[in-house]
């Protein structure tokens, strides 16, 4: 089996990939979420993963490779130990040596991992030109042409991170769930903080998509993935597809083209 890593500001996913006849299957068997702490030791992490491992019925010798994409380079060592001693693999890194995909941007040691990730799987599984719309930590647009080259894209704070700001740098205002309010004029300063927040967040994903497929050729499909994909992408019609496991599918297959 093959272990899949995202390792996020908020959230470090973990996906399980089965080997059969020597290929890696698509479709992750099992995905678990773990909160991310920069400050916690290898043991940690280590002792966690395996706990997952032994309430799913998961043999960790059965583990014959790890694959990790990462935005929080304080934590790659971390998880090149737990790799090592809790799994006896070497961690493998998405990274742009790494990927397999032509890629158009000035500084290429300065796209995410998880960004690369997305357009590896968006391409392989629905072609090109497409557009993929990561609503986690950040929120990114990244964008494919029809040949499968890496274009570039878009990061805007996500919704969570605006909510966070909002409370920190006022004086009166709360920190509130970001949750889709029934109405636009809210009739309490929560209520109007989440219609300022979701509503504002929606229109700031409609006027980067009519930007960035100005830009484009052709009709490029548009795809969403990550935490809240779910609570934004209803307002979204020009997104077809939710998939929550994008990022652990091109892990999967960035690792796979390497051997």
């Amino acid at each position: 089996m093959l272990l899949a890593v995202d390792i996020g500001n908020t959230n470090i996913t973990l996906g399980i990939f089965r080997v059969s006849k020597g290929k890696i299957l698509p479709k992750p068997i099992k995905v678990w979420r773990l909160n991310t702490n920069k400050t916690e030791s290898a043991d940690k992490y280590g002792r966690k993963i395996l706990d997952l491992f032994d309430h799913n019925n998961i043999n960790s010798a059965d583990i014959k490779a790890v694959a990790i994409a990462s935005v929080v380079p304080v934590l790659d060592p971390i998880f090149e130990d737990v790799s090592f001693k809790y799994l006896g693999r070497k961690a493998f890194f998405v990274d742009e040596k790494t990927s397999f995909i032509k890629m158009k941007y000035e500084n290429l040691n300065e796209i995410g991992a998880d960004r690369i990730a997305d357009a590896v799987a968006a391409y392989h599984f629905y072609g090109g030109p497409a557009i993929v719309i990561d609503f986690g930590t950040a929120t990114t647009f990244d964008c494919i042409d029809k040949n499968g080259v890496y274009l570039g894209g878009v990061i805007a704070p996500g919704p969570l991170i605006s909510a966070e700001a909002l409370a920190k740098k006022t004086s009166k205002l709360p920190q509130v769930e970001v949750v889709k309010p029934k109405r636009a004029i809210g009739k309490s300063t929560v209520k109007g903080i989440q219609s300022g927040l979701y509503f504002g967040y929606v229109g700031l994903v409609k006027e980067i998509l009519k930007r960035i497929r100005s830009e484009m050729d052709g009709n490029p499909k548009i795809l969403a993935t990550g935490g809240l994909a779910d609570l934004i992408v209803p307002e979204i019609k020009e997104v077809k597809k939710i998939l929550p496991d994008l990022t652990l599918e091109g892990i999967r297959l960035v690792y796979q083209n390497s051997k």
